[in-house]
């Protein structure tokens, strides 16, 4: 008890007999019982609801020995100190990574805001009772994701439509359905622009810690992201200024807007601008002002991700979030009348450019493609391309950022000169009449014209190695198609241009001749389709096609249209799946 009081009396520096919650937080650290933040939001309310009948915010030491002990009788002070480590709020994986030796880490601060953010946007879901709501002082997280069924849903809310509720497996749920619901989400998250290639179901389903909250993240930020971009809110613009063109401000990342357009409310209100959401901001609070800050974000229904303690430390991943999730709720933005704006060249990425844009994204490439054409301005992310295709890429020839104010744009012209050089010598790809210059001033056709050779060339490489090396082209794989399809008495297809493709059939029929009775047919329909149930043999399919192991990019539209260079790409995956099997 004694140093418990001496501990009491480093924090009560005026020696009136009592502190403010405020100090709460560093009177435990003092008392060797450091807390996450959350935990002393909890003890907080808990004094205030108990003990502090007159709402002073003032704790005694008796009410605060009597929280300590309380604690320490629960065995929580054991548990929190074996979890965090000497960086407050870090907790320690058990066990080492196989590869590296090194033990792997996660926040507890982020493993809190997520748990809270998908209670609430899941509390409504009938499929997610069994495991919701999660106790976010728990580990409760990490075994909830364990069926796949809260991944897929959280998929589907930050990109909508992304995987066809028909084919997550909710009911009576065995290791084999468990194993495809988790293939679905992972193969789903992939196609959506995460990078997942060192993530595994069993990963998932055993719950481990960082690759469970990494993958959570990516899944969370996309979808928080999603409209902060000017073709989807016009009133962005709002944002440009004095000397910038329109194209400049295209050419932002989310992250860039989402920081402007902080500034620009800071600006109105005459305070000071941040350069980042992290060490800014750690600078600039304190915890009271932090929670007077959440007090007022919470009457506006905004109070998500962060707490008092997170915005202090700048948390730039939680700080992130909260500023996008307010943004979403609140942009307070009016789309500009009287500038000089040619609205018709504001206009959203294509299909194609998403399905490339995605696919780039899922393979790890940094820094991450927000804008396909001025994000390769530069060419580094081509080059990170070609060395996914097996083609050497000499970087010593290379010039690399920070380019210098004057001639920085030689400089990135130099890089595309010699992606181009690798295309056409290396790679042998038919780039007739494509330049450097071409890639460095983005045109659409010649751009996206590469971008398919180094997709295809991705997908053909899988097969190759599935197959020991032997060469494969459009013929191997429209002729190990039919022969499936022949194998299970189903009908064939003359090639990536055939009708039927637009119902979706022969894409479905392949599926279900690789895993027998995997197709639900009842759920389908075969002839005589509307546009409408063409659409929806196309989401069944691609869902179907991801949940059965094929990391497939495509869009359902993709099939409807018939589009031959996304067919085709389907039609490997697939048979990727197919040759896994063997």
């Amino acid at each position: 008890m004694e140093e418990l009081r001496e501990a009491f009396s480093k924090v009560d520096v005026d020696s009136n007999g009592y502190i403010s919650t405020d100090e709460l937080n560093e009177l435990f650290r003092v008392a060797n019982l450091p807390l996450p933040g959350y935990r002393i939001r909890e003890i907080i309310q808990e004094l205030s609801a108990t003990m502090d009948q007159n709402q002073d915010g003032k704790i005694t030491f008796d009410e605060f020995a009597k929280v300590f002990h309380g604690l320490k009788s629960s065995e929580v002070a054991k548990t929190f100190r074996k979890a965090i480590n000497k960086k407050e709020g870090i907790c320690a994986v058990a066990g080492t990574s196989e590869q590296s030796g090194t033990q792997h880490s996660y926040s507890e601060e982020e493993k809190v805001a997520f748990v809270n953010w998908i209670n609430k946007a899941l509390e409504k879901d009938p499929d997610c009772k069994h495991v919701l709501p999660m106790d976010p002082s728990s580990n409760d997280l990490f075994t909830a994701v364990g069926d796949g069924i809260v991944l897929c849903k959280m998929i589907n809310l930050s990109v909508p439509d992304t995987i066809d509720e028909r084919t997550i497996n909710k009911k009576k749920l065995t290791p084999f359905t468990i194993q495809e619901n988790l293939n679905l989400a992972l193969n789903s998250s992939s196609a959506i622009g995460c990078h997942v290639v060192n993530i595994g179901a069993e990963d998932l389903k055993e719950g481990r810690q960082h690759l469970v909250l990494g993958l959570l993240w990516q899944i969370i930020k996309i979808g928080l992201l999603a409209d902060i971009e000017i073709s989807r809110n016009e009133a962005l613009i709002a944002l440009l200024r004095d000397g910038e063109s329109l194209e400049d401000l295209m050419k932002l990342s989310p992250e860039e807007l989402l920081l402007r357009w902080a500034n620009y409310h800071l600006e109105q209100a005459g305070c000071s601008k941040i350069n980042n959401f992290s060490s800014d901001i750690k600078e600039k609070e304190d915890l009271k002002r932090a929670e007077c800050m959440l007090d007022q974000a919470d009457r506006l229904g905004c109070r998500q991700f962060v707490m008092p303690p997170d915005v202090v430390r700048g948390n730039p991943k939680l700080n992130l979030a909260f500023v996008a999730n307010l943004f979403n709720k609140y942009p307070a933005l009016k789309k500009p009348e009287n500038q000089d704006i040619d609205w018709s060249s504001i206009e959203g990425e294509t299909r194609e450019e998403r399905t490339f844009r995605n696919w780039m994204n899922s393979l790890g490439v940094n820094p991450r493609v927000n804008h396909l054409y001025g994000d390769l301005a530069d060419a580094l992310i081509i080059f990170q391309l070609y060395e996914k295709i097996k083609v050497p890429v000499d970087w010593d020839k290379v010039n690399k950022p920070p380019y210098p104010k004057l001639g920085s744009n030689m400089k990135k012209l130099e890089n595309c000169n010699y992606a181009v050089e690798l295309g056409k010598k290396e790679a042998k790809f038919s780039l007739v009449g494509i330049a450097g210059q071409d890639l460095n001033e983005g045109n659409r056709t010649l751009t996206l014209a590469l971008l398919w050779q180094l997709m295809r060339r991705y997908t053909l490489n899988i097969l190759e190695d599935l197959g020991d090396g032997q060469k494969v082209n459009d013929d191997t794989i429209v002729g190990w198609v039919n022969d499936t399809l022949k194998q299970a008495d189903k009908k064939t297809i003359s090639g990536f241009k055939d009708g039927s493709i637009s119902s979706s059939m022969p894409v479905l029929d392949l599926i279900d001749a690789i895993q027998p009775g995997s197709i639900r047919y009842d759920l389908i329909k075969a002839e005589d389709l509307s546009d409408e149930e063409k659409l929806n043999n196309a989401k069944y399919a691609i869902s179907m096609a991801r949940k059965i192991g094929a990391r497939v990019y495509a869009l359902p539209e993709d099939l409807v249209e018939v589009k031959p260079k996304m067919v085709m790409t389907v039609f490997a995956c697939l048979m990727a799946r197919g040759l896994k099997r063997v």
